[in-house]
């Protein structure tokens, strides 16, 4: 049986490895069943249970399907396992969701009520930011406070000193990033911008976007195209990067680009 202590060591090595997982807990439980409050497990997203015990195949579908949507969405959620005569007591049916707990049959002769805490735990937002300019520095610089894990990619001539990242790439090849969910940005400023501007549509990303003019873009645009390069990967890129706030320095851009990215981040979360 894993202790809580090595489960606690475990879920530390996973998060420092931007590995996603979910702590499912059990909160309380009624009559008789295998795991009591206070018994937890990490499930990896391909379904197995990493380490811990919360029960027998009782509880374990129910979980397991919720732990998935979990690490879809990243919303925490409560999953209720009853007996069919528990759950029509409530008027509700497995499956349900009420007042955020989603309901589920126990079919084991226990007839026990388990009640589990499924909570995702997901790597930090991944800024992948192409090029050296004022705008990229600044970019970075603001992103980490926010809790982004942000990647610099240019080649390490044009840096005049070596900014705080989480990853510096030597380079455009975007070939070391981890799992998290990604925005990228482009912002070279006339320092390989076509270069990085391939790379960037070849990261698979929420958000692509390109600091600077509509028409520099829709020139690197045509000449993309006519090398090959399908029109709606470029579609997709935002430019000019950024929510229009009047924004001049590049201090006041960057925040511009970060609100954006905000927005994308979190949109339909607040329900």
């Amino acid at each position: 049986m894993t202790t809580s202590f090595e489960l606690l060591d475990l879920a530390t090595q996973l998060k420092a490895n931007d590995e996603s997982f979910v702590l499912a807990t059990v909160v309380r439980t009624v009559s008789v069943t295998a795991a009591k409050a206070g018994a937890k497990a990490i499930i990896r997203p391909d379904g197995t249970i990493a380490a811990g015990w919360i029960g027998g195949g009782c509880a374990r579908g129910a979980v397991l399907k919720a732990a998935r949507e979990a690490l879809a969405d990243g919303v925490p959620r409560m999953v209720s396992v009853q007996p069919d005569n528990l759950l029509a007591e409530l008027g509700v049916r497995a499956g349900e969701t009420r007042e955020g707990v989603r309901f589920a049959a126990n079919m084991c002769p226990s007839k026990g009520t388990m009640d589990i805490f499924v909570e995702p735990v997901l790597p930090h937002p991944s800024l992948v930011i192409l090029g050296a300019s004022p705008v990229a520095l600044s970019l970075a610089a603001q992103a980490r406070p926010l809790g982004y894990h942000v990647t610099l990619a240019v080649p390490a001539s044009d840096l005049l000193t070596t900014p705080e990242t989480d990853l510096l790439i030597d380079g455009f090849a975007l070939d070391r990033l981890g799992e998290a969910r990604r925005f990228v940005v482009v912002s070279t400023q006339g320092k390989g911008d076509e270069a990085a501007l391939r790379a960037a549509l070849g990261c698979d990303a929420t958000y692509h976007a390109f600091v600077g003019s509509r028409r520099k873009m829709d020139s690197l645009r045509d000449k993309l195209i006519s090398d090959g390069i399908d029109s709606v990967l470029l579609d997709r890129v935002k430019a000019p990067a950024g929510l229009d706030l009047g924004a001049i320095t590049p201090e006041e851009i960057a925040m511009s680009i970060l609100a954006e990215i905000t927005l994308t981040r979190r949109r339909g979360q607040r329900g």
